[in-house]
């Protein structure tokens, strides 16, 4: 499977155990979450709102929106009077849920759904109700394939020649 395959099917699955309606993987989430929540704060307050200070204040909790003046800024850097819209705290909060889904899901879903698939490809081969896997064609078989149609072609052969020998398998039978 390649990378951007891989990464789609992560995604996908990231996607999935956002939207569905699982009361276990809620508790999890729920459990796992709260354990996290010291270590998600710190990276946000550690990592991500200096990078965010580069650019504006500190603290996504300072960025608003004044509805109605007055609305002066305060002695701690919030607006103070009028009315306001916090969008920095919604965001702030936002990206707290989004960092904790993904540690969730990756440190505890994905192994556990791969755990999961395991389990149930070995209980297959126990119980020998296994899908019989596809003989990979190798590049050598379709050179030889592309050959015999070349000499098939010029000579005016019939081209089932190919296709029976493609139909007995790469052992000729």
């Amino acid at each position: 499977m390649s990378a951007k395959k891989e990464a789609t099917s992560i995604l996908d699955g990231f996607k999935a155990f956002l939207m569905r309606g699982n009361v276990i993987d809620l508790a999890v989430a729920v459990v796992i979450g709260a354990a996290f929540t010291s270590i998600v704060t710190a990276v946000v307050k550690g990592v991500i709102n200096p990078l965010v200070g580069a650019i504006g204040t500190k603290n996504l909790d300072h960025y608003s929106y004044c509805l109605k003046d007055p609305c002066k800024p305060g002695a701690d850097g919030t607006a103070e009077g009028g009315v306001q819209i916090l969008w920095g705290s919604v965001a702030g909060a936002a990206l707290n849920f989004v960092i904790t889904a993904a540690v969730v899901y990756f440190l505890m879903v994905l192994p556990m759904s791969k755990y999961l698939a395991r389990q149930e490809a070995r209980k297959q081969a126990r119980t020998g109700k296994t899908e019989p896997e596809p003989i990979p064609v190798t590049e050598l078989e379709v050179l030889q394939d592309i050959r015999d149609l070349l000499v098939s072609q010029r000579t005016g052969a019939a081209d089932g020649v190919v296709k029976q020998q493609r139909a007995a398998g790469p052992d000729g039978r």
